[in-house]
């Protein structure tokens, strides 16, 4: 047999640069909390979230390299490893714990401790890295070259290319600030909606809707997502709005039907898509999950095995070479051995030792299916959602068994589906910084550090920003739809109650696995049905720029690879804008400035003005212009002679 060719890194293992320093840690923690503050926005708002890696070495490449004038590919790496972190532990938090809040609210409690959120979140954070380690060798020494782990391979890549200057930072700072200036202007301001609408009500074709929510955010997403996701969450929609919607209004007539309180007759569209269409998405996201869970337990029981099997080696963790050196196993075993006492004594899971153990173990399991699917898939289809509801369906029905039931037995289970969906999130996460590190020459040890160093902050700030937005614009809304948190708050609720209006839920269930039997991927396609029709209008025409990029004739293969590789770097630009500004807007909301007044109110413009139609009109003009503004950056780049 052929021996296989060893892998040289971009720094050497001999050469040692500036990696672990002040500057990368401050810049890091910076951009986790900032990252993470703008994700949480963004998932809460559409039901997905983007990887962060890439935008941070940029920003990174742009403040070390330009600004500081610090010249080690090290350094950047490190900044992007520890503001990574703050994305995917928003990720994980955002599709569990606003269940929390909205239940505290609905019971007359008040809001969450945010100590406890935070502390939720730092046990999974710090859970996710540690399992992860182990698996480092497993996943992406052995099988360099197998994994292609699309994120960190083009963060790595990215990286590389800021060796030859920092041209790519000034396009995800342009269209930050472009994007950043059109949320003030549409939502803060309010010059013109955010949100167009038009209902349908001709009687031979009522009780559906149509209209786009024109913000860059969703533009950008489309954009990353591409074509074919795009057209998937669309069919969705298209599915739910165009068919499911008006065949409620036509045969529920004056008849009222539970979960709704009025004649169906009476209902607009959003009436109609928040009273039964969101219970139909949940279960076509659930079933969705949930399949995708068991097509994977090939690979789920193949990576553990491998992982185990790490564990025996005694060497592990203890190498001489600088790329080669993780974390000791002692240290890991003793971190995880703290964490679970500390979730067994922390008041906001109310499980006894055994049972955080059993967390443990099972956090140990879907860590290890989430590094080798992201490796695979990346971590934008990662199905942590997936993994969530089967742990939330397991600890519930556990919980209701033993005896702990009604408010202290939801909030429980919540508690516990949140350690483990933010251990996924981070161990794909992880494992994706750990591969860029393996491809620039980072030092695995610094990294994995870095990683906790990351958790810890976003951990930190997470509590503040869900408990902002809560305040500021409430969870289920419009503005908020906080989809997964919703679908989690529903599966609870439906195996502690047994209210469930499971007719519904089971008819998104048949749609799922109807789609599945079509070769189609459920979950855009489920998430598509949940979902409004105005998320995904926005995120199509995002979608079919990045087509007409890429399909471009006039353009060579190098030429089609950079131009689409500007766009990305522009839309990441764009959806970390729109995310801040989101952030700052909902601090207007609650700052007040005179009495009954916010500064929200005092920016809000546009309550004077009544544009009416026009303002629609207005903001499908200056989307089209935003729209063609991502035409023209998505060129590819001269090349000097």
């Amino acid at each position: 047999m052929e021996k296989k060719k060893e892998f040289k890194p971009f720094i050497p293992a001999d050469k040692v640069l500036p990696e672990f320093t002040a500057v990368s840690i401050a810049l890091g923690i910076i951009l986790a909390v900032v990252f993470g503050a703008a994700n949480a926005y963004l998932g809460l708002r559409v039901g997905m979230t983007v990887s962060a890696s890439i935008p941070a070495a940029v920003i990174s490449m742009g403040v070390i390299r330009v600004i500081l004038k610090r010249d080690s590919i090290l350094e950047n790496n490190m900044v992007q490893t520890i503001g990574s972190a703050g994305e995917s532990l928003a990720a994980g938090a955002i599709f569990t714990l606003p269940a929390m809040f909205m239940w505290m609210e609905e019971w007359g409690q008040g809001m969450p401790n945010l100590l406890s959120i935070s502390a939720i979140a730092f046990c999974g954070g710090a859970l996710g890295v540690l399992f992860m380690i182990p698996l480092r060798k497993a996943l992406i020494v052995n099988e360099h070259g197998t994994l292609p782990y699309p994120e960190g391979t083009a963060c790595a890549e990215v990286l590389l290319a800021g060796e030859e200057g920092g041209a790519k930072a000034s396009i995800v700072f342009k269209g930050l600030g472009i994007a950043a200036l059109y949320k003030f202007v549409a939502d803060g301001v309010k010059l013109f909606p955010s949100e167009v609408h038009y209902e349908i009500a001709t009687p031979q074709y009522k009780g559906t809707g149509i209209g786009g929510d024109v913000l860059p955010a969703l533009l950008g997403v489309g954009y990353i997502c591409g074509p074919q996701i795009s057209g998937y969450m669309l069919a969705g929609a298209v599915l739910g709005w165009g068919m499911i919607m008006p065949l409620i209004s036509f045969f529920g007539g004056d008849a009222v039907i539970y979960p709704g309180t009025d004649p169906i007759s009476t209902l607009e569209s959003w009436d109609i898509w928040s009273k039964y269409i969101r219970y139909v998405g949940a279960g076509a996201v659930a079933t969705g999950g949930i399949m995708s869970l068991i097509k994977s337990m090939p690979l789920i029981v193949r990576t553990f095995r491998d992982a185990i099997k790490d564990y025996s080696n005694k060497d592990f963790g203890n190498r001489i070479i600088r790329t080669d050196r993780d974390l000791s196993m002692k240290i890991i075993l003793i971190g995880v051995v703290a964490l679970v006492i500390f979730i067994d004594i922390l008041p906001s899971i109310p499980v006894n030792f055994v049972s955080a153990l059993i967390i443990a173990v099972f956090g140990f399991f879907f860590a290890t299916v989430s590094a080798r699917l992201v490796g695979l898939v990346g971590s934008s289809n990662n199905p942590v959602s997936g993994m969530a509801i089967a742990t939330l369906l397991i600890s519930t029905f556990i919980l209701k068994k033993t005896g702990m039931i009604g408010q202290e037995g939801m909030l429980g289970a919540i508690a516990i589906g949140s350690v483990i969906c933010i251990i996924a999130a981070i161990a794909g996460d992880t494992s994706q910084d750990l591969k860029t590190g393996y491809i620039v020459g980072a030092t695995p040890e610094k990294q994995q550090i870095g990683e906790i160093i990351g958790v810890v902050a976003s951990a930190l700030a997470i509590g503040g920003v869900l408990w902002l937005l809560s305040v500021s614009f409430g969870y289920g809304s419009k503005e908020l739809p906080a989809p997964q948190a919703i679908l989690m708050k529903l599966v609870v609720e439906g195996v502690m109650g047994g209210d469930l209006p499971w007719t519904l839920v089971f008819g998104g269930a048949a749609i799922a696995i109807g789609v599945e039997i079509l070769g189609i991927p459920v979950l855009p396609f489920a998430v598509g049905l949940y979902l409004p029709i105005h998320l995904s209008t926005p995120i199509m025409v995002g979608g079919l720029v990045r087509y007409m990029i890429e399909k471009k004739k006039s353009f060579s293969e190098e030429q089609r690879k950079s131009a689409v590789e500007n766009g990305i770097l522009y839309t990441s630009g764009l959806i970390a804008g729109e995310g801040i500004i989101g952030i700052l807007l909902a601090v207007f909301a609650i700052i007040p400035a005179g009495p009954e007044k916010t500064w929200g109110d005092v920016i809000n413009i546009g309550a004077n003005l009544n544009m009416g139609e026009f303002g629609n009109i207005l903001a499908l003009a200056v989307f089209a212009v935003l729209t063609f503004s991502l035409i023209r950056i998505s060129k590819p780049q001269k090349v000097k002679k």
